[in-house]
């Protein structure tokens, strides 16, 4: 009777090789994602209709919160480019800020653009006095 060696070598090798079972790993996955959809929230914090019905102007009132400063400093990610009543005060900038004036917050308009913060001060105020350069 002869050893048949290549037989069971063979044999020996096959059972060598993993078997990666994946749906356990797929039903776990899924698990996971149904967990996070539904203890996610999704509404949103202020809708344009409840700011419309409640007054607000999407400025903050700093007045009412901030306390007794008179600059406040406002980021603006890349910020290049500042104008005041139409006037460039883009030397105002440190460090992607600009320090506005309290007064200039809650009685003016204030656009920020990607980049770009246009500034429309209210009477009696000047473009240097509104934009300062924050200190860092």
């Amino acid at each position: 009777m002869a050893i048949d060696v290549k037989a069971y070598k063979k044999r020996f090798l096959d059972d060598q090789n993993p078997n990666i079972n994946l749906v356990p790993f797929i039903d776990i996955l899924f698990t996971i994602m149904i967990f996070l959809v539904v203890t996610s929230n999704f509404s949103a914090v202020d809708t344009p209709t409840q700011a419309t019905d409640s007054g607000a102007t999407g400025k903050p009132n700093v007045t009412d919160v901030s306390g007794d400063a008179e600059y406040y400093v406002v980021p603006v990610a890349n910020l290049h480019k500042v104008t005041v009543n139409g006037v460039d005060r883009s030397d105002a900038i440190a460090g992607g800020a600009v320090g506005v004036q309290a007064k200039v917050i809650d009685e003016g308009q204030i656009s920020i653009k990607p980049g770009e913060i246009i500034i429309t001060t209210p009477n009696g105020i000047s473009p240097d006095k509104a934009v300062q350069r924050p200190r860092m």
